[in-house]
C-alpha cells in the first residue's frame, strides 16, 4: 500500500498534467475557429473548380493532350501524406498512418514513393524504409497555412509528374474536417486529372436529382485554358487539403485534451479520497495508541 508521501507526489503530478491539458485545449479551441472559417471559405472555390474542370475535360476533344490530363501507366505512384507536426491529438495521426499503410499494402506490386507533409508521418515511414521523393515539415505546426506554401508543394508535385515523367499517378491522403468530434480520412487521386464523363441516368439514380449539363464556349483555345487552370487546380487542391488537415488537427487535439482533463480530474478525486482514508487511518491508530498507553498507566 502506498504511503501518504507517495500519494501526495502523484497527486501533484496529476494536477500539473491537468493544467497542461487544459491549456492545450484552450489553445486549440482558439485556433480552431479561425481554421474552420478558412476551410469553410475555401471549400466552395475548390469544389466549383473541380466541377468545372471535370466538365471541361469530359467535353474536350479526344485529340487534345495535356501532361496533367493524359493517362499514363499504372506502375509508379507518388503518395502525398499530410499529417501533423505535433502529437497529443488523439487518433488523428494514427488514422492517417493506418490509411497510408493500407494503401501501400493494396499496391504492394507498384513502385511507390512518398512525399510526407508533417513530421509524424515522415518519422514513422522513415523508420520503416519507405522511399521519399521529398519532405515538408513545419507547414501545419504553426497553426496557419499560407497559400504560397501550398503553391511550393504543388509545383514540386507538378514538376515531378510532368518533367521527370517517372510518376504515373499521384495520390493524396489527408483528414477532411467534418466537425470538432469527427474527421474523415480521404484518399484521392490528384494526378492525372480524370476526364469525367457522367451519364445522366446514372447520376439521376445516384442523387435522385436531374443534372444540368453546362456547355462552355471557349474564348481561348482549350490548350491555353487548361495550361492556366490545371496547375491552379492542383495548387487549390493541395491548399484545401492542408486547411482541412489543420482544422482537423485542432479539433482532434481539443477533443483529446478535454478527455484527458476529465480523466485527470477523476484520478485526482480518487487519489484525494485514498489520501484522506490513509490520513484518517493514521490518526485513528495514533488515538488508539494514546488511549492504550493511558489505560496501561
Amino acid at each position: 500500500m502506498a504511503n501518504l508521501l507517495d500519494i501526495r507526489r502523484r497527486l501533484k503530478s496529476v494536477k500539473n498534467t491537468q493544467q497542461i491539458t487544459k491549456a492545450l485545449k484552450m489553445v486549440s479551441a482558439a485556433k480552431l475557429k479561425r481554421a474552420q472559417d478558412r476551410v469553410v471559405t475555401a471549400r466552395p472555390f475548390a469544389n466549383k473548380m473541380t466541377e468545372v474542370l471535370s466538365e471541361l475535360a469530359s467535353r474536350a476533344d479526344e485529340n487534345f493532350h495535356h501532361p496533367l490530363l493524359d493517362a499514363r501507366g499504372d506502375e509508379r505512384y507518388l503518395l502525398v501524406l499530410i499529417t501533423a507536426d505535433k502529437g497529443l491529438c488523439g487518433a488523428f495521426n494514427t488514422n492517417l498512418i493506418k490509411a497510408a499503410r493500407a494503401f501501400l499494402a493494396e499496391n504492394a506490386g507498384k513502385q511507390i514513393e512518398m512525399l510526407p507533409v508533417g513530421r509524424k508521418g515522415r518519422d514513422f515511414f522513415r523508420r520503416r524504409g519507405v522511399p521519399f521523393a521529398d519532405e515538408y515539415v513545419g507547414l501545419t505546426g504553426k497553426g496557419r497555412v499560407e497559400f504560397s506554401e501550398a503553391v511550393d508543394v504543388a509545383r514540386d508535385i507538378i514538376n515531378r509528374f510532368t518533367e521527370d515523367e517517372t510518376i504515373d499517378k499521384v495520390f493524396i491522403i489527408f483528414n477532411e474536417f467534418k466537425s470538432v468530434l469527427q474527421q474523415r480520412v480521404m484518399v484521392e487521386q490528384l494526378l492525372p486529372v480524370a476526364r469525367v464523363s457522367v451519364d445522366e441516368s446514372e447520376a439521376v439514380a445516384a442523387s435522385q436529382q436531374p443534372i444540368n449539363f453546362v456547355d462552355y464556349i471557349y474564348e481561348q483555345p482549350p490548350e491555353e485554358i487548361f495550361s492556366r487552370l490545371l496547375p491552379r487546380f492542383v495548387e487549390t487542391q493541395i491548399f484545401r487539403a492542408l486547411l482541412e488537415s489543420v482544422a482537423s488537427e485542432h479539433g482532434a487535439r481539443m477533443t483529446a485534451m478535454d478527455s484527458a482533463s476529465k480523466n485527470a480530474g477523476e484520478l485526482i478525486s480518487s487519489l484525494t479520497l485514498n489520501m484522506n482514508r490513509i490520513r484518517q487511518a493514521a490518526i485513528t491508530n495514533e488515538i488508539i495508541e494514546v488511549v492504550s498507553g493511558a489505560a496501561a498507566l
